[in-house]
């Protein structure tokens, strides 16, 4: 038996030169490939993955509901950028729909994932805290601490605490609102480790709103060659050699290639919330 699986990734970048939507597509491409050879040569079932990207902040071309995952993508500035323009209520209209089809549909739902400015603007749609601009860019591999639901929950479960990710961003989520979290069902998976500047206030660094959704403020489809294409660049050498020091610097690249940080957590966190849906959607036991 066949079974097609439609996968569309929501690219915020808004036409600026990145390496999370080559990352992103990688990881689709590597679990299309699980499927098609693990699974199939295990069992009857054969999963057929299509994969779509859809230009939303640039372009404004945005996914209907006939995708089963989706991926909402990392982007650059700020989270209101976008604030009455149309791409920005498509957006919103699809994050609602996807909800309110979850709501009334017991078996197949829909799965979503929202990264980095993703997940600034789902928070925006959840209200699930205050969206602001954070005190100074935050850029390099960073650590962040897991929640003991976090630590239970099947896309942080397998990775150290605290956790290792990367982290390119200059606003955040602060501030939850307990109340409304509760109301939702959601749940605090993880929070930065703060810096002096922040240490009463940390961010936010992943939340589940349900089973089927969830995100990140970190990278976690970040590769090390993505970073290293990152700490070449030498504005951005600079700001971290100013800020922590020539010593942090090179920490961070030894970091790259340490299988329990940026490694780990590249082929833990999308591919299990991947492996999850598909498995969910097909009855495939993985």
């Amino acid at each position: 038996m066949i079974q097609k699986i439609k996968i569309a990734t929501i690219d915020l970048y808004n036409n600026e030169p990145n390496e999370g939507m080559r990352c992103i597509r990688d990881i689709v491409r590597e679990t299309s490939e699980f499927y098609l050879n693990k699974v199939s040569s295990a069992s009857d079932h054969k999963v057929q993955i299509q994969y779509d990207v859809f230009d939303t902040r640039y372009k404004g071309d945005i996914p209907n509901l006939e995708y089963d995952i989706f991926i909402s993508s990392g982007g650059p500035g700020s989270p209101f950028e976008g604030e009455g323009t149309k791409w920005e209520k498509d957006y919103f209209n699809l994050v609602d729909k996807i909800w309110s089809f979850n709501q009334t549909n017991d078996e197949k739902k829909k799965y979503i994932f929202f990264i980095c400015h993703s997940f600034q603007m789902m928070a925006r749609f959840f209200q699930i805290g205050e969206v602001d601009q954070r005190f100074l860019k935050s850029f390099g591999v960073k650590q962040f601490t897991k929640t003991d639901e976090g630590s239970n929950d099947l896309i942080l479960s397998e990775l150290t605490n605290p956790l290792y990710a990367a982290d390119i961003r200059q606003w955040q989520v602060v501030n939850p609102d307990y109340s409304h979290l509760n109301e939702l069902g959601a749940k605090i998976l993880s929070w930065e480790v703060p810096e002096e500047e922040n240490k009463d206030n940390p961010a936010l660094g992943a939340v589940r709103i349900s089973n089927e959704i969830v995100g990140t403020q970190f990278h976690p489809e970040a590769d090390p060659e993505s970073m290293l294409y990152h700490f070449r660049q030498q504005e951005r050498k600079d700001y971290i050699v100013n800020r922590y020091g020539e010593q942090t610097y090179h920490e961070m690249i030894a970091w790259l290639e340490d299988p329990l940080k940026i490694k780990l957590t590249r082929k833990t966190v999308l591919p299990s919330f991947l492996h999850n849906a598909i498995n969910e959607l097909t009855e495939i036991k993985v």
